[in-house]
């Protein structure tokens, strides 16, 4: 499975941002995708996450209500909707799959996509 995220950017605090995540390979209907961020000095963190088969979510109490996550299984593509973004959102995303884990353990994600720079400031 190869992931390749893109849709990061600079944005003003309370603007919004899509990524993306396009995944080629085989894929599972028991894939969990998860989109992880990691700020400078800060550990990974699982800001949300989706069941492919589903389309279940699960989001972080730091995201929940602003972050919203769909796929479109016949691409395959898992979007990230980020609105009202804040400056303390600003670090890499990361897209990252396994099979089976519904969690948020970074070291149990064995496929990832490359990261994204989201920058909130004005």
């Amino acid at each position: 499975v190869q992931l390749q995220a893109s849709g990061g950017g600079l944005v003003q605090p309370g603007g919004s941002l899509r990524l993306s995540c396009a995944v080629s390979g085989r894929t599972f209907g028991s894939y969990v995708m998860g989109w992880f961020r990691q700020a400078p000095g800060e550990e990974r963190e699982c800001v949300a996450r989706i069941r492919w088969s589903s389309g279940f979510t699960y989001y972080s109490g730091s995201v929940k209500g602003r972050f919203t996550l769909s796929r479109d299984t016949a691409k395959p593509v898992v979007y990230l909707q980020m609105n009202s973004l804040k400056p303390e959102d600003t670090a890499v995303y990361y897209c990252a799959a396994n099979v089976g884990y519904w969690g948020d353990r970074s070291g149990l994600y064995p496929y990832w996509g490359q990261g994204t720079q989201v920058t909130v400031s004005s």
